[in-house]
């Protein structure tokens, strides 16, 4: 397997889980984190894409959530 195809394996496992329990935030920031994540372990050398995906999916979890006043001066 391909590190892409490692990659988006990791990612899609990722977006799935996060997607089904209602999780995921705005999709492109969503999508940038997780990628993100996944390309860092990759390139530290991890190659099980469930420890990549969980660990991506744990790393998302635990930011926090940036909260938007509508009455922004």
């Amino acid at each position: 397997m391909t590190d892409t195809e490692l990659i988006e394996q990791s990612f899609q496992i990722a977006w799935s889980v996060l997607e089904r329990t209602g999780e995921l935030r705005e999709p492109d920031w969503s999508a940038n984190f997780l990628l993100d994540e996944i390309i860092a372990m990759v390139a530290c050398g991890e190659r099980h894409r469930l420890v990549l995906s969980n660990r991506a999916i744990d790393a998302y979890r635990h930011q926090p959530v940036k909260l938007v006043s509508r009455f922004q001066t």
